[in-house]
């Protein structure tokens, strides 16, 4: 087991901008990471599984719902801080940030923002600390990028609904306690529905043989005539903006995210480039690997200005969908690119589990297509800035 020797780069010294909060919460996440993570991440990528044991952690260092105010559980902090701790916990794993921000935005947010005061005070104190689990149901089997489309639906029976339909590829669902599930009532309109494990007719099958994304838990959600008592829907929004509210947290969260593994597979290859030695020199004197190097600094200090501008946005309340779809899009194409160089870089070593490059680059091919594809992100910068949908 090789030690962790991290060393996060701030080439900008964007540490100047930070609060004292900020970079204790971010330092106390980082030394979680080196502890916690980085010594059994790669033998549970290896076996394709979870590692559960990391959720209670997960919630002391605020990575469930820190945003959320302290009465309902959460830590109070600030959009920075969130995507600050998003930032560390990806350099250790994609597939550990996937579950802290599926139950951050995509669970806790929904409850917070959309729920009654009942399912806050519930749901949120047992979800902040990991007691309970959640998972997130929007994609369908033949609906991606086309939600609206879904077929997912429920029916009102007088005293509760009734649930039928499936979603698929859902972090977390193999072991969440509960999901909010997005289904269209009798008119056609989108309803968020907290469905609860054990209700008849409710299963979340595994999905198995992964090449990305293999430390985290996918699954099905799967739902045979589910009997959904009418105090679990989310009756304060409704349509598809309702759930797009949802995964613009969640992009933003991913937008700091992907940083975490660029910087992580950049400071490995660059202490391997220093040790290597070939023609009786350090491979970090040749002028291709510092071209490299180079541009993978300059790479990872852009995407550290735009997410920290579009933090101070979401702070500020001004940050728009389009923007965070930029910062989204942007950030995990430079991560996978730094990736792909880092590993070569590495040459042969760069395959090898004993380093986390390759791992990362398998995960980042998920974290591309998963929360709006690369593609869709384009489409709604070029819809924001001329005016015209290229969707229809």
């Amino acid at each position: 087991m090789k030690p962790d020797l991290f060393q996060a780069p701030d080439y900008y010294l964007l540490d100047d901008l930070l609060t004292e909060e900020h970079k204790l919460v971010r330092d106390a996440a980082r030394a979680w990471v080196k502890k916690a993570v980085s010594p059994i991440i790669e033998e549970y990528a290896q076996r394709g599984a979870f590692p559960k044991e990391i959720i209670s952690g997960l919630g002391e260092i605020g990575g469930f719902g820190p945003y959320i105010p302290t009465e309902y559980g959460g830590a109070g902090l600030d959009q920075i801080s969130y995507g600050l701790l998003m930032q560390e916990i990806e350099r250790g794993d994609s597939g550990i940030r996937s579950t802290s921000s599926v139950q951050s935005s995509l669970v806790m947010y929904p409850i917070w923002k959309y729920g009654d005061e009942a399912q806050r005070m519930k749901y949120l104190p047992k979800l902040a600390t990991g007691q309970m689990m959640g998972c997130f149901g929007l994609t369908e089997p033949n609906y991606g990028s086309d939600p609206g489309s879904m077929i997912t639906h429920f029916e009102d029976k007088g005293d509760h609904f009734l649930l039928n339909g499936a979603k698929m590829w859902i972090s977390n669902a193999p072991f969440a306690d509960i999901a909010i599930v997005w289904a269209k009532d009798e008119s056609g309109r989108i309803h968020g529905l907290i469905v609860e494990r054990g209700m008849k007719g409710f299963s979340t099958p595994e999905t198995h043989n992964k090449w990305s994304l293999r430390a985290s838990a996918t699954g099905e959600l799967i739902f045979d005539n589910v009997k959904v008592p009418k105090e679990n829907i989310l009756a304060n929004k409704s349509g598809l903006s309702a759930p797009l509210g949802c995964l613009d947290s969640a992009r933003y969260g991913i937008a700091w995210g992907a940083i975490g593994a660029a910087m992580d597979c950049y400071d490995t290859a660059l202490r391997y480039a220093k040790e290597r030695i070939q023609f009786d020199k350090p491979i970090a004197g040749m002028q291709l690997q510092q071209k490299k190097l180079a541009e993978m600094i300059t790479e990872i200090t852009k995407a550290q200005l735009l997410t920290w501008r579009l933090g101070v946005l979401r702070n500020e309340g001004k940050a728009t969908t389009a923007q965070i779809s930029m910062a989204k899009r942007n950030n995990v194409n430079m991560a996978i690119e730094i990736a792909r160089e880092a590993r070569q870089i590495l040459g042969a070593m760069g395959i090898s589990g004993e380093y986390s490059i390759m791992r990362h680059m398998m995960n980042l091919e998920s974290v591309i297509t998963y929360e709006g594809t690369h593609d869709i992100h384009l489409l709604i910068t070029g819809m924001d800035i001329t005016g015209i949908s290229a969707f229809k």
